[in-house]
């Protein structure tokens, strides 16, 4: 396991919260901490330049949402799944995309498409100025008004929850350029498909829109194990 660095420590002192949990949930989905990264508490304090009150607020939070794991006598970690465990996720994650998508009344209406396409517009803005944190929540904005339109909110709700699960597995995939690329291209696909008749086929891109965030974490913990 690797120790975080604090040469990106911040020199502003930030004692919100709600910021300090913001930024430990950026390093972490997007990346710049891997998975299985130590955090010690002196070495966040330092990078997010906040008290250690603070600092124990937002590992509790990051605990819950299921991007930390704290053990006894270990300390905090940024959880890590192992490639049998992200299998077995994106399994199940998979099976509830597809039935959602499946369940999507084709052609859809106008008034979802309005809405995905400028959902779409937003991502693709966020994208040209690489804003990390709004790429992230059009797309989830951009999916979850998909799914949406199954009709049943129970089973949006479980894809929500997986959505959340696989967070850091799928969100360093919206920083990587070529992953952005072939992210926006599928999204212009699923709006296409929706105004046809082909279901199997909009299903079917939305499971294979996943793969390349899967595929990217299994490598990026493959390497860790390597190291």
């Amino acid at each position: 396991m690797s120790d975080i660095r604090t040469a990106d420590a911040m020199t502003v002192r930030r004692d919100d919260p709600d910021d300090v949990v913001a930024r430990l949930e950026e390093d972490i989905i997007f990346g710049r901490l891997a998975p299985g990264a130590r955090l010690t508490e002196d070495a966040l304090m330092s990078r997010y330049g906040t008290s250690r009150h603070f600092v124990r607020q937002a590992l509790v939070d990051a605990e819950r949402r299921g991007i930390v794991r704290r053990e006894k006598n270990v300390g905090a970690t940024v959880r890590f799944y192992s490639a049998e465990e992200v299998r077995q996720i994106y399994e199940v994650r998979e099976m509830l995309t597809r039935q959602a998508a499946l369940m999507i009344p084709l052609p859809a209406p106008q008034g979802l498409i309005d809405e995905l396409s400028a959902l779409q517009r937003q991502y693709c803005a966020k994208a040209d100025v690489q804003d990390l944190r709004g790429i992230h929540e059009a797309n989830d904005a951009f999916h979850l008004a998909l799914f949406s339109a199954c009709g049943n909110p129970y089973l949006v709700r479980s894809l929500q929850d997986y959505m959340n699960l696989t967070l850091p597995m799928r969100a360093k995939n919206l920083a990587d350029r070529e992953g952005l690329a072939q992210s926006r291209r599928q999204h212009e696909l699923m709006i296409e498909l929706l105004k046809g008749r082909d279901s199997w086929a909009l299903a079917q891109l939305c499971v294979d829109h996943m793969q390349f965030s899967k595929s990217d974490y299994l490598a990026r913990i493959a390497g860790e194990a390597g190291r």
